[in-house]
């Protein structure tokens, strides 16, 4: 296996007496990179505990959760169905109207059914999940973005594994619908903390998120992270000029590619901190590249290259 931590030698830090480091969790596993992996390890074995052969989940049309429950479902056997937000293809150009995310999931053996906004906003209702069920038998049901109570001991075993190879202060880690920030959270010893970056505009909510999701996994909320909202660059998937410099920059120093939905801000955010005197001098952070690289092949048809 390559080397999963990494020195990030950048001026602002030594400034500041921070020591910087980059856990490399997208080398970690070739075949299924990144927290996806963690969060589905859970999910996986109960359902198959439950006698489940079907996976079934949701997702945006470029979401890494539908690529990597497709490449799961291929690696573990499991059939999968995702329930794509958006518009269907239209009728007799769907092989070639598909990006490269739902083409490379339907080459994984997942069947794509396409739902309204409206009705995708339904999602969590049991409801409607009990209609879906009833339109495609039964299944092992996944959320948005893989994030339930048993996504969060994949995600805690991290902090065990980081910590295997150094002792740390502070993990940071990029925000969506934060059960990788969650499981982090309920993996940290008494003096170690965990900082999230949100991916998305107006990303207050989050904190209630994770605290939902604490209470469900550990039985209660913790007060060990926090979240910082000011680093989407204009929101969730947009394009900022700005990011893709700052990834191409960091690229180039480091010979580390971040991506421009989650670790790019993650990265930026966590060097600004640092510039700002957040982490007080003598501290070790560790950043967490989560992985998501396989964005940037639907990125590139969206923005061109």
């Amino acid at each position: 296996m390559e080397e999963l931590l990494q020195e990030i030698n950048e001026p602002i830090a030594d400034a500041h007496g921070v020591r910087l480091l980059l856990w490399r969790d997208d080398l970690a596993n070739p075949d299924l990179p990144g927290n996806k992996a963690r969060k589905l390890k859970y999910n996986l074995a109960a359902a198959r505990q439950q006698g489940h052969h079907t996976l079934l989940t949701f997702g945006g049309a470029y979401s890494n959760h539908i690529a990597a429950v497709a490449m799961a479902g291929r690696l573990f056997g499991f059939n999968t169905i995702g329930l794509i937000r958006g518009d269907a293809p239209a009728e007799g150009h769907e092989p070639a109207r598909l990006n490269p995310t739902l083409a490379q999931a339907t080459a994984d053996g997942m069947a794509l059914h396409y739902l309204d906004r409206s009705s995708y906003r339904r999602r969590a209702e049991p409801e409607f999940l009990a209609e879906q069920l009833a339109r495609f038998g039964p299944a092992y049901v996944l959320p948005e973005g893989g994030t339930n109570a048993l996504a969060l001991p994949g995600c805690a075993e991290l902090v065990a594994e980081i910590r295997q190879q150094t002792s740390f202060d502070a993990l940071a880690v990029a925000v969506g619908t934060g059960g990788t920030l969650a499981g982090l959270v309920t993996g940290l010893a008494e003096t170690e903390r965990v900082l999230g970056v949100a991916a998305l505009k107006n990303g207050g909510f989050l904190k209630a998120e994770v605290d939902a999701l604490t209470h469900l996994a550990a039985g209660r909320a913790f007060n060990n992270f926090s979240l910082h909202t000011d680093y989407h660059f204009g929101g969730y998937a947009k394009y900022s000029a700005e990011l893709l410099g700052f990834i191409q920059q960091f690229q180039a120093r480091h010979g580390v590619l971040l991506d421009p939905i989650y670790t790019g801000k993650m990265m930026a955010g966590v060097l600004d901190l640092i510039g700002k005197g957040y982490f007080a001098r003598g501290s070790t952070v560790v950043a967490v590249h989560t992985g998501g690289l396989q964005a940037w092949a639907g990125w590139g048809e969206r923005f061109g290259e």
